[in-house]
C-alpha cells in the first residue's frame, strides 16, 4: 500500500509540473499585443492550467498523507480536466484550420482577406461594438510605429517580412495602388475601386487602416499563428497528462487491491 501511495504521490507531482506549460502558454498569449486586445483564449488556458495544478496538488496530498477521498477527487477531477483540455486543443485546431495569406505583386509580405477565416473567428471582430474596443487597444500599441523606425526606403519595406497585423492595419492594400512615402504614409491611390479598404485608409496615425477589413483579417492571422503555437504546447502536455493519469489509475487500483488482501489476511488470521 505504501509503495502504491508513493507512486501516486510522484504521479500527482508530475501532473503539477505539467500544469506549468499550460499556465505559461496562457500567460504568453496574454502578453502578446493582439491577444491582449481580443481577450479570448488566454484566460481559459490559464484557468484550466490552474485547475490542473490544484487537482494534482489534492492528489499529492491525498497520496502522501493517505487520504482516500482526496485521491478519488484527484482521479475524477483530473479525468474531467483532461477531457476539457482535449476539447480545447481540438477547438483551437478547428477554428484556426482556415485562413492564410496571399502574395502581393513585388512584395515579400503577405496580405489577408477576412472571408478566408473561420466563421467563429470572424464573429469575434465583425460586430462594431467588439471591433471598436479592439481597435482602440491596437491604436495604443507600437505595432505600426515600429515600422517607421525600421524601414525608410520603399524597396526595403516591400522586401520586409512584416507581421500579419502590420500588413493589415499599418498600410493600405497593395491593389489600391498607393505610393509609398513611409510605412504609415501613402499618397495618390490609383484604383480606389479595387477594394472598399482603399477608401478607409487614412494617413492619420490614429486611423491608418484600423477600420479596414484587412486589419481584422491581419489580426485573425496573427491570432491563428499564436494560437497554433500554444496548441502545440497544449497537445504535448495533454499526451503527457494522459500517460501520467493512466499510471496513476493503475497505482490506485493496485493500492486498493493491496488493501483488500491486507484486510483479507487480517480477517483470516
Amino acid at each position: 500500500m505504501a509503495l502504491s501511495n508513493n507512486v501516486i504521490a510522484a504521479i500527482s507531482f508530475a501532473a503539477m509540473l505539467l500544469s506549468i506549460p499550460i499556465i505559461g502558454a496562457g500567460i504568453w498569449l496574454a502578453k502578446e499585443p493582439d491577444n491582449s486586445c481580443v481577450k479570448i483564449l488566454q484566460w481559459p488556458v490559464i484557468i484550466l492550467g490552474m485547475l490542473i495544478l490544484k487537482v494534482a496538488l489534492a492528489g499529492f496530498v491525498g497520496a502522501f498523507w493517505r487520504i482516500p477521498w482526496l485521491l478519488i477527487i484527484y482521479l475524477i477531477g483530473m479525468l474531467i480536466l483532461i477531457i476539457l483540455l482535449a476539447c480545447l486543443t481540438i477547438f483551437i485546431y478547428m477554428v484556426t484550420v482556415r485562413g492564410s495569406g496571399h502574395l502581393a505583386p513585388s512584395r515579400a509580405y503577405l496580405e489577408y482577406r477576412l472571408d478566408d477565416f473561420s466563421v467563429w473567428l470572424r464573429r469575434r471582430v465583425q460586430s462594431s461594438y467588439k471591433w471598436d474596443r479592439i481597435r482602440s487597444c491596437l491604436r495604443s500599441s507600437n505595432t505600426c510605429a515600429e515600422l517607421n523606425q525600421s524601414y525608410h526606403m520603399a524597396q526595403d519595406f516591400f522586401n520586409a517580412h512584416i507581421s500579419p497585423l502590420q500588413s493589415g492595419c499599418c498600410k493600405p492594400p497593395t491593389e489600391c495602388g498607393y505610393t509609398f512615402v513611409n510605412p504609415t504614409n501613402w499618397i495618390g491611390p490609383i484604383n480606389i475601386a479595387a477594394d472598399m479598404d482603399c477608401l478607409k485608409w487614412n494617413n492619420d496615425p490614429n486611423q491608418l487602416c484600423y477600420s479596414c477589413d484587412s486589419c481584422k483579417a491581419g489580426l485573425l492571422a496573427n491570432l491563428k499563428r499564436e494560437w497554433r503555437r500554444a496548441d502545440i504546447i497544449l497537445i504535448v502536455t495533454l499526451v503527457a497528462l494522459i500517460c501520467v493519469y493512466s499510471i496513476g489509475c493503475c497505482a490506485f487500483r493496485n493500492a486498493k487491491t493491496e488493501d483488500l488482501f491486507r484486510r483479507y489476511k487480517q480477517g483470516y488470521t
